[in-house]
């Protein structure tokens, strides 16, 4: 079995004690999703009365999680090792959808020397 390789994910634009050594690009990780009837119908409820509606809230982060997966799978496929600089996008479409964008520039990159200490927030 082929061991998965590992793709450093970073908002920023440089990944600390690497040095970049190729750019493939600007790649994205696209997913669209719907709440099913009874979603939206219980979402419906919730905003007659105002407040979080966390159905979508939770559809919402689901698909941000989705669209990274599709972004990481991406950059595997070209053989970068990083993506930076990644940033989402949203929109609705036909008012039953909603898509979410995440997209960066794969990278390969390497260590300049030093260790640089990941903290994960999970």
């Amino acid at each position: 079995m082929e061991e998965e390789k590992s793709v450093i994910m970073t908002t920023m634009d440089y990944i600390p004690g690497k040095r970049i050594t190729k750019i493939f690009g600007t790649i994205w990780g696209v997913t669209v999703r719907s709440r099913g009837v009874g979603g939206n119908f219980m979402a419906g409820l919730r905003a007659l009365k105002g407040g979080e509606i966390k159905e979508y809230t939770q559809m919402l982060s689901e698909a941000r999680n989705i669209a990274m997966e599709h972004l990481r799978d991406s950059a595997r496929q070209i053989g970068a090792n990083a993506v930076i600089s990644i940033r989402f996008d949203s929109s609705e479409l036909g008012q039953v959808m909603s898509e979410i964008v995440a997209y960066g520039t794969a990278a390969i990159v390497e260590d300049v020397g030093g260790e640089v200490e990941r903290v994960s927030l999970s």
